[in-house]
């Protein structure tokens, strides 16, 4: 056995994201580009490192080679550890009984043995797909003094959203009286962050009880919670009152982009008290030609600008060539702008080239997408909503 650890952390990256639609066609959704020069999974690893987690296992299912390379031994964010640091975790054979990951629950049975290599006392369940910053440290110091089974980051969302959340319900000491699912009629706004911190052995054998019922989902919020919750288990809630962005979806994920924009932004990828590690391949300085314009964007290294570029997020790599024009849009690495086209309340993917005089996205509408590797033709549209690519 290893060196005892007080916290282990498990990261559940395996989800399909398929209401990315084309952004997620051949990438997983954590190994998504965020904010020009981040990925999706950087914020809840980069959040460990700052609590003072050194042990992440990363749980992936869904084209995986890609977030795999990404991760690599976990240097970016001070993690690449003799005793500890992150490990990938995919589904594997043991004997006959190989198979994929069931829900959320069985992803976390089906690695027991790793997490009993570190004897933790707890044990932090985090989501590969949200944007925030927390401090899993206070969180966990929480759960140890109201001496809890379980403790769920819970946030407040307007009421008319409460449906679309899993909702805690609590008494006036924060104790977690009822768990409802996307309830059409909420009694309170406490959603669920998909943050969890539990007590390793109350999670242990609840696990093995959850793996062994053939009826069971498998899946934290729709079995292990309620379980808990019916044989009178503590569990309390602790309120996050910071940013926090579920990007599951392609008008999230641009809204939460053009978040960085706002001044001052809701989230600060500047505190360097809380920095938001990544790893960046070594580009160039970013270049503005002498026609190029830029207003109020986040250009990142690597870019060439010579077009116009308004209210728009460009990752590594990109270039605006003279005479093209990108409005209120996401680029991510390497994408390509060619003279006369414009890009408007669009997300572009990684690779893409947008020939010259090609359009895509509108001033109103839903947002439009370029897929990966995908290459417009001179003069093509893309509508707004629309996705192009393969």
């Amino acid at each position: 056995m290893l060196q005892k650890k007080q916290c282990v952390a498990m990261l559940l990256a395996g989800g399909q994201g398929s209401r990315l639609g084309i952004l997620t066609r051949r990438t997983a959704k954590p190994a998504i580009p965020f904010g020009g020069k981040y990925r999706i999974i950087d914020f809840p690893v980069s959040n460990c490192t700052n609590s003072g987690i050194d042990v992440v296992g990363v749980l992936t299912q869904y084209r995986p080679l890609e977030l795999n390379a990404y991760l690599g031994s976990g240097a970016p964010w001070d993690l690449d550890l003799n005793n500890g640091g992150i490990f990938v975790l995919p589904p594997y054979s043991t004997g006959k009984d190989g198979e994929w990951y069931k829900g959320t629950a069985n992803s976390i049975y089906q690695n027991m043995e790793f997490i009993e290599q570190y004897n933790p006392d707890y044990v932090l369940v985090l989501s590969g797909d949200h944007i925030y910053k927390m401090d899993y440290a206070a969180m966990l110091n929480y759960h140890i003094k109201e001496e809890a089974a379980v403790t769920i980051a819970v946030r407040q969302v307007p009421w008319e959203e409460t449906n679309r959340f899993g909702i805690m319900n609590t008494d006036e000491n924060g104790v977690i009286t009822e768990f409802e699912e996307k309830p059409a009629n909420a009694k309170s706004n406490n959603a669920s962050m998909g943050v969890y911190v539990f007590t390793w052995e109350k999670m242990r054998s609840y696990l093995i009880e959850d793996e062994n019922n053939p009826k069971s989902s498998n899946d934290f919020g729709k079995n292990i919670i309620p379980n808990m919750l019916s044989a009178n288990e503590k569990l309390v809630a602790y309120s996050f009152n910071g940013y926090w962005k579920d990007v599951g979806t392609i008008e999230s994920l641009w809204a939460a982009n053009m978040d960085l924009l706002e001044d001052p932004a809701p989230i600060d990828l500047h505190d360097r008290r809380w920095r938001i590690y990544a790893r960046n391949v070594g580009l160039p300085p970013h270049y503005v030609g002498k026609k190029g314009e830029v207003i109020n964007s986040l250009i990142t290294e690597g870019g060439i600008v010579n077009g116009k570029v308004t209210n728009s997020i460009l990752s590594g790599g990109v270039e605006i060539e003279e005479g093209a024009e990108v409005i209120d849009s996401v680029l991510m690495p390497n994408a390509v702008v060619k003279k006369g086209a414009v890009v408007r309340r669009a997300i572009i993917g990684e690779h893409a080239v947008v020939s010259e005089d090609a359009q895509v996205g509108e001033k109103t509408g839903d947002i439009a997408v370029v897929g990966n590797n995908t290459v417009l033709s001179s003069g093509q549209k893309v509508a707004a909503g629309e996705q192009a690519g393969e």
